[in-house]
């Protein structure tokens, strides 16, 4: 599933490969090593060999795609008629974000979080909060409840949570619920990261809450999942008319603006890619532990929580000294490219975060690197 090859990765285009010169291994953005689903690459392939690559016609395919995949996986019934393609989950939350605040009203967010939610909430004419996690990486619902007094307007969820890799629970999405009915906020839900749950956690879908349809709005994709980033496709998923009377009141335009490969490319995933999933997710875990027992012989000053989900890992380099930038130390001493944990907010100053999802020799030699640089 995950290639091996330095030289055939490389031969790669997209962003993660052309960052970096030759020498650097790019291990910081969020796509996999992997070849992509056999369902996926069928799709694909048909649509070149019969010249459709025309204008993106999501539904009614998309919607009874993912409603299937959400019931198998989640138990989770969704009405395919309330799933609406946009481009990306970035595009999908800006939308919401336009319908559902005024200038210079508040959107809050908790980091440490993916690095474009602090764009969102001004890209859409609205304030940025922050309410960071706590120190075990979960929601700080005290401290949640203190700034939903104030009335914001939003609060966008990263559920899982990227880059901690924190599966957040039943119970706190249900206490998040309960607040968002009290003091009038619309919770945004970015679940771009929930098909990547690995053994040992389990997703709850926070539309599957009760009480949740009428407080709050998911936007899922298949990109991380199954690679498919470059492609553009995501969705917004409603349960209450109040919540689709907002994706109603999108521009016109915003449908023409999905990729038409993404679709085809989603609609297979959704429908057919359960078996690579499944594999994917059993070799991620053992990623994860190769991960693990690296740090803990090679690297013993850096921290971590192993992720319940997400293919990423979030080191704690604090340890190295204050007059290293673990980042810059990595790339520049080991030639291995990471994300700086500043990157997703002000408490990710000391951090990186790493992306294990590629094969055991690649993770093998990126950390034997990392090791060389911090003298062990």
């Amino acid at each position: 599933m995950f290639t091996d090859s330095l030289e055939t990765l490389r031969r790669r285009r997209s962003a993660k490969w052309r960052t970096y010169p030759a020498d650097v291994l790019p291990m910081g953005v969020a796509e996999m090593d992997c070849s992509l689903a056999p369902p996926i690459t069928a799709a694909l392939r048909a649509a070149v060999d019969a010249a459709d690559t025309g204008y993106s016609a999501a539904q009614p395919d998309l919607g009874e795609a993912f409603a299937g995949f959400a019931a198998r996986r989640w138990g989770w019934p969704v009405d395919p008629a309330a799933v609406t393609a946009v481009t990306d989950v970035g595009v999908g939350v800006v939308e919401l974000l336009r319908m559902l605040t005024r200038p210079g009203d508040a959107v809050m967010i908790s980091p440490p979080v993916y690095p474009p939610f602090f764009d969102w909430a001004p890209e859409a004419g609205a304030q940025l909060r922050e309410v960071p996690l706590t120190a075990e990486h979960r929601l700080d619902l005290p401290a949640l409840e203190a700034a939903f007094a104030a009335r914001p307007a939003v609060y966008v969820l990263c559920n899982p949570q990227n880059p901690v890799g924190r599966v957040h629970t039943h119970d706190e999405l249900a206490a998040l619920v309960r607040l968002a009915h009290l003091y009038g906020v619309t919770i945004v839900s970015d679940e771009i990261h929930a098909p990547l749950v690995l053994p040992g956690a389990r997703f709850t879908p926070l539309l599957s809450v009760p009480g949740a349809a009428r407080v709050a709005v998911s936007v899922v994709s298949a990109s991380k999942a199954f690679n498919l980033a470059g492609l553009k496709c995501a969705a917004i998923v409603t349960a209450d008319p109040r919540m689709a009377a907002l994706v109603d009141r999108f521009p016109r335009d915003v449908r023409w603006r999905t990729g038409h490969l993404g679709v085809l490319a989603t609609v297979a995933a959704y429908t057919e890619g359960d078996d690579w999933l499944d594999a994917l997710l059993t070799e991620l875990a053992v990623r994860r532990a190769e991960l693990g027992e690296q740090l803990r012989t090679r690297l013993p000053k850096l921290g971590w929580q192993p992720p319940e989900a997400t293919y990423l890992a979030w080191l704690d380099c604090r340890a190295l000294g204050e007059d290293n930038e673990p980042r810059e130390l990595f790339l520049s001493q080991a030639r291995v490219g990471l994300e700086p944990g500043t990157r997703f907010g002000a408490r990710g100053a000391g951090y990186v975060r790493l992306n294990f999802g590629t094969s055991a020799d690649i993770l093998n030699e990126a950390t034997a690197r990392m090791a060389s640089a911090t003298g062990r």
